[in-house]
């Protein structure tokens, strides 16, 4: 007698890769988004919750393992790892953000004085044929007396009402070695002290 023994699929024709990187396709978004940031602690002193890299390459490094009961513990692996170049950000905006019964609200927004052109430059298409006008305005505010009160006046409104405190920094593309020169800019929590506090905190590291 001659009996055709079929094997499973799970042993002729294993899965390639794990299922916990699915799906393989390209990134929506080359810079990362913050999906939720760390919940915010009043006893520590104000702090970014968030940096941005970027990917310089990878290396391997020698490391002794620390897990009890694996027959790899107290033994040395190799890993590989990636290298990740963090230039220092600039901090060119303060945002205020209310709660309302919807989630949260931006209630207003200051401005740096000085936005660099790396920064500037996110916000047109062209800069080449641009009048590179951006942000000029908001710049003048910081030179004459009313505009310096209406700044001080955002920032009090901020104190009073704000229950949540974020940043908005850029990327400074020329200390990297990238043909890029437009700044990747995000908005980035301020966690640590009371709203008074984040805000002087922000006000103080503005560009």
């Amino acid at each position: 007698f001659h009996f055709n023994t079929m094997s499973h699929r799970k042993f002729s024709a294993p899965r390639h890769g794990s299922k916990g990187f699915l799906p393989r396709k390209r990134c929506k978004r080359h810079r990362g988004k913050v999906k939720s940031f760390p919940k915010d602690d009043k006893t520590v002193p104000p702090h970014l919750t968030a940096f941005m890299g970027f990917k310089a390459g990878m290396t391997h490094i020698l490391r002794e393992v620390n897990r009890p009961g694996s027959k790899i513990n107290k033994k040395e692996v190799v890993e590989a790892v990636t290298i990740i170049e963090t230039p220092p950000l600039m901090i060119v905006g303060i945002v205020g953000y209310i709660e309302t019964p919807q989630g949260l609200r931006p209630l207003t927004t200051v401005w740096a004085e000085h936005l660099s052109e790396e920064c500037r430059r996110r916000f047109y298409k062209n800069w080449c044929r641009s009048k590179k006008k951006a942000f000029t305005k908001s710049c003048r505010k910081w030179g004459d007396e009313e505009g310096k009160n209406s700044i001080e006046r955002d920032l009090e409104r901020m104190k009073k009402y704000c229950k949540v405190i974020r940043v908005i920094a850029h990327t400074q593309q020329k200390l990297i070695k990238l043909h890029q020169k437009k700044a990747h800019i995000m908005e980035i929590q301020v966690n640590g002290g009371d709203i008074a506090e984040k805000v002087d905190w922000a006000k103080e590291r503005l560009e």
